[in-house]
């Protein structure tokens, strides 16, 4: 059972969602303090976390930051609704997603589903594996969900990952930011395509000097990676 951590200074915001998550099969603890949070992620193993913008002690923005310093756990944020600017700050930090307040908790559910997908390996096994995917100074490894950046392990989130593994394995194809998002979460939804350009400004940064991704003004991305 995956075990989600939400941080949300709301004491009366986590037990009746924890009871609604058992039906999707999550088990959900809460911390209303960042500081109590940050204990918990170091002590215990959490497949995910939720974070609320608001929050005493630090902002939202700041303890992603600082989860993001040592960990790529999945991490979804709770915003204002409209507040675009909440969601772009949130999603360069390294954010994977994020929910405006108030949510119905089913599209909570599914938003948890859905990067927690992201996030599985393929099963274990030579035949069922996918070969790496092999680039000058690049090698992406879906198997493992690894990438070696000119020999060195890069850090991604897996919303990152993903991404680079969407346009890795089909080079040269463009893709549009509408179909990016369709891709990676599966159906239509509230992310607005400002988002993709957000975290592919986060992929290039990582993957210098690999200079591997295009951008096709008003049309799209697609992955310029010379195969090896």
């Amino acid at each position: 059972m995956p075990r989600i951590l939400l941080i949300d200074d709301d004491e009366h915001l986590g037990p009746p969602l924890a009871a609604y998550l058992r039906r999707y099969d999550f088990e959900l603890d809460c911390a209303l303090r960042p500081s109590d949070a940050l204990r918990r992620l170091q002590q215990q193993r959490y497949d995910a976390a939720i974070l609320d913008v608001m929050l005493p002690e630090m902002d939202g923005f700041a303890l992603c930051r600082e989860i993001r310093r040592d960990s790529d756990l999945p991490i979804l944020m709770l915003t204002a609704r409209g507040d675009v600017m909440d969601r772009v700050i949130g999603l360069e930090l390294g954010a994977d997603d994020y929910l405006p307040k108030p949510f119905e908790p089913r599209e909570l559910a599914a938003r948890l589903q859905t990067i927690l997908r992201r996030r599985r390996a393929p099963a274990a096994g030579a035949d069922s594996s996918p070969a790496p995917l092999t680039f000058e100074g690049l090698v992406i490894d879906l198997a493992r969900r690894q990438v070696l950046r000119q020999g060195e392990p890069v850090e991604l989130t897996g919303t990152e990952f993903e991404l680079l593994a969407l346009l890795a394995r089909e080079p040269q194809k463009v893709f549009s930011r509408d179909e990016i998002l369709t891709r990676l979460r599966g159906h239509e939804a509230d992310l607005y395509t400002r988002a993709v350009d957000i975290v592919i400004s986060r992929l290039r940064r990582k993957l210098e000097p690999v200079d591997c991704i295009r951008t096709l003004r008003n049309v799209g991305y697609t992955f310029a990676g010379v195969r090896q």
